[in-house]
C-alpha cells in the first residue's frame, strides 16, 4: 500500500497541469506514465494476494482480478465494474499496443486518481476486518 500511496502522491503533484504542459515535458510525460503504471500495479498485486489468500477462484487475468474482488465483497460491484478497464490501460502503457492515448492519461491524471484512493481505502477496510 504504501507504494501505491507514493505513487498516487507523485500524480496528485501532476494534476494542476495543463493538457499541454503534459505533453510539451518529456520528463514529467515519463513520470505520469511510470507511476500510473506502478498505481495500477499495486492494485493488481494487491488483489491478486488476497485472492490466493482467501482462496478465491484464479483469474484469468489482470482484469478478472477486478471483477473477482467485486464478486467477494473486498470492493463494491459497481466500483469494480467502474475500475475494470485500468487494467487494459496498464496494459498500454507498459507495451504500448495501440500508442498512448496522451489524451487518456491527461484524463486519468485529472479525472481518476479518486479511483485509486477508493481502491485504497476499501482495501484497508477489508484488511481491518480481517484483524
Amino acid at each position: 500500500m504504501k507504494r501505491l500511496e507514493k505513487a498516487l502522491q507523485i500524480l496528485q503533484q501532476s494534476g494542476n497541469i495543463t493538457f499541454e504542459e503534459l505533453v510539451s515535458n518529456e520528463v514529467l510525460l515519463s513520470a505520469v506514465e511510470r507511476n500510473f503504471q506502478v498505481a495500477i500495479e499495486c492494485i493488481l498485486d494487491i488483489g491478486n494476494h488476497i485472492i490466493a489468500e482467501k482462496g478465491f477462484e484464479s483469474p484469468d487475468d489482470n482484469e478478472d482480478i477486478i471483477r473477482i474482488l467485486g464478486e467477494e465483497g473486498i470492493v463494491p460491484s459497481d466500483f469494480a465494474g467502474r475500475i475494470k478497464g485500468i487494467a487494459g490501460f496498464r496494459n498500454i502503457l507498459v507495451h504500448e499496443y495501440t500508442g498512448i492515448d496522451y489524451g487518456v492519461l491527461y484524463n486519468h491524471l485529472v479525472n481518476r486518481l479518486d479511483d485509486f484512493r477508493e481502491f485504497a481505502r476499501y482495501i484497508s477496510v477489508f484488511l481491518e476486518k480481517e484483524r
